[in-house]
């Protein structure tokens, strides 16, 4: 007679997380360009590349497809969607209004120990600046986004803004030829220095600088283009 301890452990937890994984892997291709945009993958080529089954690996296309980052066709294979312009400038007015919200809302509800680390992210993404280090410096400003929306404490908000955030980064790393690095890396600062200190309206205003200088980095990727 079989016991308590004995049951067998649940397996939906492990499928969570090898589709979260696969997820983060495949997002990180797409942003960086290693999957290019507009280019068309099969199935097979991503369990070779990514590692991961086939199961994962389709509840992970399903959320790149809903944040419109993928689409899934039909005996055709994965298309990477294309990096629009036009539909990117309009992105960016979407996202100026929420990035406003939780920058104020994280000024006002970060605890301690997030604050602490708000202002340790600033100063190491300084240095990879000064290192020209582009794939460090866009890591950490996604591990700031992440401490920043957990800090805002308004779900719903973030997961309208997530989605927005990483065809940002994959428009920065397609067009940074036409980006500042010290300016970007300076209104971060500012930023994460506002909400650390707990200053609301500073830190509203320091998004919305934040935003103003992507907006002028779009219209000058559009000019080059």
């Amino acid at each position: 007679m079989k016991t308590g301890n004995n049951k067998p452990k649940p397996i939906a937890p492990l499928k969570e997380t090898l589709a979260k994984k696969a997820y983060a892997v495949l997002e990180k291709m797409i942003l960086t360009l290693e999957l290019h945009p507009g280019s068309v993958v099969t199935e097979r080529e991503l369990i070779h590349k990514t590692g991961f089954g086939r199961t994962p690996l389709r509840e992970a296309l399903l959320r790149l497809e809903r944040e419109q980052l993928v689409k899934v066709i039909s005996r055709k294979g994965i298309a990477v969607s294309d990096v629009n312009l036009a539909d990117y400038v309009a992105l960016l007015e979407a996202r100026r209004v929420l990035d406003h919200l939780i920058a104020e809302k994280a000024a006002k509800r970060a605890t301690p120990d997030e604050r602490k680390t708000l202002k340790r992210i600033a100063l190491a993404m300084d240095k990879e600046i000064a290192r020209k280090n582009l794939k460090e410096f866009m890591r950490l400003d996604h591990k700031f986004d992440e401490l920043l929306w957990l800090a805002s404490h308004n779900p719903y908000a973030v997961t309208a803004v997530k989605p927005m955030h990483a065809h940002c980064r994959r428009f920065w790393f397609a067009y940074k030829h036409s980006g500042d690095l010290l300016k970007a890396s300076a209104l971060h600062a500012k930023l994460m220095k506002a909400i650390a200190s707990g200053d609301i309206r500073k830190a509203g205003t320091s998004s919305d600088e934040l935003l103003n200088y992507l907006e002028r980095f779009t219209k000058r990727a559009l000019e080059l283009s």
